[in-house]
């Protein structure tokens, strides 16, 4: 029944900011990437030294998230400490992104892409555990499904106003550099005002008690919690299915429109076809939603992660314009499905009082996925000079996550009894 009502002024707040933050990463899957290829290309790099090293960047930005992460996390669970650190984050990324648009040096840039990145990936630790304090147990497969796809749809806006700008400067007397500024200006504008509604209405619920010491007793607890997964074995294979299957779905999110242009094929193609990804997903993650109060959520997750085994060993013989259009589609189909109905299924599955803690860890595991990812990626394609033989990786560590995410559903039965 509790499903069923409609969402509240907080949980709404909540998912405004995922549409706040989406923008900003609709903006680095695709212009972004683009742009990085042409300061790149201008200082004399070759299309393989590019996507070896924005593959590199990306994995040096899951390294320090995935180290300041858990750390952070442990302090935000004490009382009034989520919302100063998720204020101080946010403020991080916002600034990276809008100074982004006023650096030329491709070495520059690529610093202030790692900035910003490094400042909205650990906002999302802090923004992902407020799931337990902004709604119940019972709604949480809603509202994180209604997050990712409204996420989805709002950064739509900001996302094809940046493209017109991009695509039509000449048109309006604008130079390529001074387009690209008012696009990052523009989703860093966006960011900020989807952020300051959760901002102002936010309250942290579960908490708590910490001592003199904030970072000594973070490692205290942090350190009581890995001891404590350790028996609670449906976390414990969780916590390795997500590492797995959830690097197949960040590596294609952060690697598709440089993996794209290394291959070749039209820019404004590769980034029409990703504004379809953004809207084919937006029904797909409420129809998962909508499923979840009628199908075991266990079930959705892992139909989503035989899927994205599916779209890797299909990423593989990638080689037209068409072909990543089909792509795009399917990733639509069921990327926020299974990003959102993990985010939901870990909150059930641990305490509130520690959320903060405990998505520290899953960050972890998703950043040091990603990390595996785009590194083995890059690595692969600068040793073979193929970017077909780089992503041919990333589909056994998918499948590999279903088998241990499987193991943690059987764990959680065996809890029930």
């Amino acid at each position: 029944m509790e499903q069923s009502q409609k969402m509240t002024g907080l949980e709404k707040r909540w998912v405004l900011y995922d549409v706040g933050n989406s923008a900003f990463t609709l903006l680095i899957s695709t212009i972004l990437p683009i742009y990085f290829n042409g300061l790149a290309g201008a200082a004399g790099l070759s299309d393989a030294e590019y996507l070896a090293f924005w593959g590199y960047a990306a994995s040096f930005v899951t390294v320090v998230v995935a180290v300041l992460g858990p750390t952070l996390g442990a302090v935000a669970d004490l009382p009034g400490m989520k919302k100063r650190l998720f204020l101080l984050c946010v403020a991080v990324g916002i600034a990276g992104c809008a100074v982004m648009g006023l650096v030329q040096s491709w070495v520059w840039f690529l610093g202030c892409f790692v900035i910003a990145k490094i400042g909205y990936s650990t906002s999302l630790v802090f923004y992902d555990s407020m799931l337990t304090d902004v709604t119940t147990p019972e709604r949480m497969d809603k509202v994180s499904s209604a997050g990712y796809a409204f996420g989805y749809a709002g950064s739509c806006i900001p996302f094809v106003v940046s493209l017109g700008i991009v695509l039509g400067y000449e048109a309006v007397g604008l130079t390529l550099n001074t387009a690209m500024l008012a696009a990052f200006l523009l989703n860093a504008a966006w960011w900020l005002c989807c952020t300051l509604p959760l901002l102002r209405s936010y309250r942290q619920r579960y908490s708590v008690r910490g001592g003199g010491r904030l970072v000594r007793d973070a490692f205290r607890r942090l350190g009581g919690t890995l001891r404590e997964i350790r028996g609670n074995k449906q976390v414990f294979w969780f916590l390795i299915a997500f590492f797995l299957y959830i690097d197949g779905v960040y590596t294609i999110i952060d690697m598709a429109t440089a993996y794209g242009q290394a291959l070749g094929l039209d820019s404004t193609g590769l980034l029409l076809a990703l504004l379809v990804t953004q809207i084919v997903a937006f029904p797909f993650a409420l129809l998962f939603g909508w499923l979840s109060r009628r199908v075991d959520t266990a079930f959705l997750v892992s139909v989503g992660i035989l899927a994205y085994v599916g779209i890797a060993a299909y990423a593989i013989f990638l080689r037209t314009q068409g072909q990543f259009w089909v792509l795009a589609v399917c990733v639509g189909m069921f990327q926020g499905g299974i990003q959102s109905l993990s985010r939901s299924y870990f909150g059930k599955i641990i305490p509130p009082e520690r959320s903060g803690e405990y998505y520290g860890l899953l960050d972890i595991c998703g950043k040091g996925a990603s990390f595996v990812g785009t590194f083995l990626v890059s690595a692969l394609t600068q040793l073979s000079g193929s970017t077909s033989t780089g992503v041919m990786v990333i589909a056994p560590l998918i499948l590999l996550g279903f088998f241990a995410f499987r193991r943690a559903v059987r764990e959680g039965c065996k809890n029930e009894f």
